[in-house]
């Protein structure tokens, strides 16, 4: 499906698209007398719509139900929504008469546009765009199956399942590029699972998933917005609607397919290998609160379960369960995904000290044993404590036999339980009888989250609470104004490098935010470098200076350690000579005399502009090992001091800047201080740098000192295509 650049703009809310989503007045153009066609199907589902249905069809007074007219303009009202069953040649003719006649939106189900990849189709589908925006008037697709309001029981869509069992209607906004992916998703109801919207975007030559989740977090009828993307044609546009999700308190569940690293492109510097765009997705998603999914299957379990259960009220979670190998998976899921477990008030204690058989296990988790087939009542006393423990936000639940978990008595009694407390129980359905009586009954009540898979249940509940952390913290993002003394300074070195910027250049731009970095001499011959050698100290380290060489060490051209005239003779005349054995023949600005930095932690911080979420900022573990370990954390750039130290602490390797094994720690805050000052740098110039590397930065208890560093501006946008 393709996925084209448009001008940059807001995304769009509720009042722009109020019309399409929410309409009073639908017409069918196309609507044929063939049963099987689109536009029948569509009109089908129109049946319990609760508004104005039309059709549009010159030889016929009425089709499917519906009143027809042999024109868009000669229906005798307005039209909200305008559904276009018709061919493709048809389409930019009846779109223009849509136009003309005050359609508020079109939905166009044809395909055959710009997702062949044929440049007059692309046209086609941009001429479509073009009047849309002449019009002030929607377009959902080309390409697309439409979209529902199961609020309103609008039914715009030929999808042939909704107009014959339109499902309950439920909190779960469903947006989705993907109309096939969507209705899937949908499938859910079958079970017993209910949404409030299925709006599918197609081609997305206007209206695009970014726009959808903007309106979903206006609309009362949904609570929580599951949204599947194969892409984002905006970043920009993504962050405006996750952050209008976050301040109407509406979780947003994404899954982003099309994540495999074959389709990134080479970067420069270490940073830009790291800091990719899932990478860049990843910190977008952690700086909203927007939880993040890796298979389709999850999208609406974890949807459905943050639907039900609300912000969580507690830090912990408790389990329940009638088998011993039930708790003890428990356990390996909650340590797995870091879900705290803690141990049951005192109070909360004596209730199941006194409940459960010597033979079970009477802490968190809770073994009732298999004496609950013969005592149901063991159950309601251990989950009814556990749920009104204070230090629990959920209760999980394993089902591992339908006649003591799954029945409908069981689950009411359950539902009862957490409806009481204002919990909610997490019903882990690991029967292999997925379907079994109370299956449906789960899905269907607002008290139980049905989840096919402990370790799914514990993945949501980590997400769950994650996520309420995050929001706890979230702060919009600061930027420096134009008047800030360090960025006229920046500005002015800046602007007299070359694309790539030497080491010293680098440095210098790093030093105006305030960077820490090495001192250094360039010399043009080895005497030259022997003297700064004396008057820096030794022992030195001789570099080749050149933007031609991005990465030094790997071709040969440092040396470390030198500590005498000698060895800086003999280093200045290898390093030379291998810099001459390089092709093509670099740029060569001399060879950088520094002092030799004392030991400590090699880390790089580094920055990169992100063509489609802007500017961000990596910390990770450097020197020659930053690729091999791969160890680093990203997130959208400028961040602050406790930002930076949250980045820090996601590294395996932040035991090494504590001190491990008797060596001494690393002076966290200074490392923290460089990486808000990069961050800041990348998010003032976020127009002009592409890449910043700076690798090694040294970490020792009194210093964190950039030895290294690699500045690379970002070229001129290429000529704009019709289609943008």
């Amino acid at each position: 499906m393709a996925l084209l650049d448009v001008a940059r703009r807001p995304a769009y809310g509720r009042a722009e698209l109020r019309r399409l989503i929410d309409p009073t007045t639908v017409a069918v153009v196309g609507l044929s007398r063939n049963e099987a066609s689109f536009g029948a199907r569509t009109a089908r589902n129109l049946m319990r719509f609760g508004g104005r249905g039309y059709g549009v069809n010159p030889g016929a007074s009425e089709l499917h139900g519906l009143p027809c007219f042999p024109t868009i303009a000669a229906i005798p009202e307005p039209v909200d929504c305008a559904i276009l069953a018709v061919p493709l040649d048809s389409v930019e003719g009846v779109v223009g008469e849509c136009a003309a006649a005050g359609v508020g939106a079109c939905v166009i189900f044809a395909s055959g546009f710009a997702e062949t990849g044929r440049a007059d189709r692309i046209a086609l589908q941009d001429r479509l765009a073009a009047i849309a925006r002449q019009a002030d008037m929607r377009i959902v697709g080309p390409n697309c199956m439409g979209l529902i309001n199961n609020v309103t029981r609008a039914g715009l869509t030929f999808s042939s399942s909704y107009g014959e069992r339109p499902p309950r209607t439920g909190s779960v906004g469903i947006v989705s590029q993907s109309g096939g992916l969507g209705q899937a998703i949908t499938a859910a109801t079958d079970r017993g699972g209910a949404y409030s919207h299925y709006l599918s975007c197609g081609n997305s030559c206007d209206v695009d998933v970014c726009d959808y989740v903007s309106y979903l977090a206006e609309d009362p009828g949904c609570r929580v917005i599951a949204c599947v993307a194969e892409g984002f044609r905006d970043g920009e546009r993504l962050i405006e609607a996750a952050e209008a999700a976050l301040k109407a308190d509406k979780p947003l569940v994404l899954y982003k397919i099309a994540t495999g690293r074959a389709a990134a492109q080479a970067a420069m510097t270490h940073t830009g290998t790291l800091a990719g765009s899932n990478a860049a997705l990843d910190a977008v998603c952690r700086r909203y609160g927007v939880i993040a999914v890796d298979n389709l299957e999850d999208v609406y379990e974890t949807a459905s379960f943050l639907a039900k259960a609300g912000r969580p009220k507690a830090a912990g979670v408790a389990a329940v369960a009638a088998s011993g190998g039930a708790v003890v998976i428990d356990l390996d899921k909650a340590e797995k995904y870091g879900v705290p477990m803690p141990a049951p008030a005192s109070a909360t204690q004596a209730v199941l000290d006194a409940t459960v058989p010597d033979f079970g296990n009477s802490g968190n988790p809770c073994d009732v044993t298999a004496q609950v087939s013969v005592n149901p009542g063991l159950y309601s006393a251990c989950a009814g404590a556990l749920l009104a423990d204070p230090a629990y936000a959920a209760l999980v639940v394993t089902a591992t036999s339908i006649t003591t978990t799954g029945t409908p008595q069981s689950v009411a009694m359950f539902a009862d339980l957490g409806a009481a407390a204002g919990k909610p129980v997490c019903y882990c359905w690991v029967s292999g009888w997925k379907e079994g009586p109370g299956s449906a009954e789960c899905e269907a009540d607002p008290h139980i989250a049905l989840f096919h898979s402990t370790d799914g249940a514990y993945r949501t509940l980590a997400a769950w609470l994650d996520r309420a952390r995050r929001v706890a913290a979230a702060a919009p993002r600061a930027r420096h104004g134009a008047a800030n003394p360090a960025r006229a300074a920046a500005a002015a070195l800046l602007a007299k490098a070359g694309e790539r910027l030497t080491e010293r250049e680098a440095k210098a731009v790093l030093a105006t935010y305030g960077v820490p970095v090495a001192a250094d001499h360039v010399a043009q011959d080895a005497e030259a470098a022997v003297a700064a050698a004396k008057a820096l100290g030794w022992p030195v380290a001789l570099k080749i200076e050149s933007p031609d060489i991005p990465h030094k060490t790997e071709a040969g051209v440092v040396r470390l350690g030198l500590g005498d005239a000698a060895a800086v003779r003999q280093a200045f005349a290898e390093v030379t000579a291998a810099a001459a054995s390089i092709q093509p023949p670099p740029e060569i600005a001399g060879v950088l005399v520094q002092p030799m930095i004392g030991a400590g932690v090699e880390m790089v911080v580094g920055a990169r502009f992100d063509p489609t979420f802007g500017p961000l900022v990596l910390v990770g573990m450097g020197g020659v090992l930053v690729e091999l370990l791969g160890d680093s954390a990203v997130e959208l750039a400028p961040v602050d001091r406790r930002q930076a130290r949250e980045m820090i602490a996601q590294l395996k390797g932040a035991k090494l800047l504590a001190g491990y094994r008797g060596a001494p720690g690393a002076d966290l805050d200074r490392l923290a201080d460089v990486i808000v000052s990069v961050s800041e740098l990348a998010a003032d110039f976020a127009g002009e740098i592409a890449e910043i590397d700076v690798n090694p930065v040294i970490c020792a208890p009194d210093r964190a000192i950039a030895v290294d560093a690699l500045i690379v501006r970002r070229c001129p946008p290429p000529p704009a295509l019709p289609h943008q």
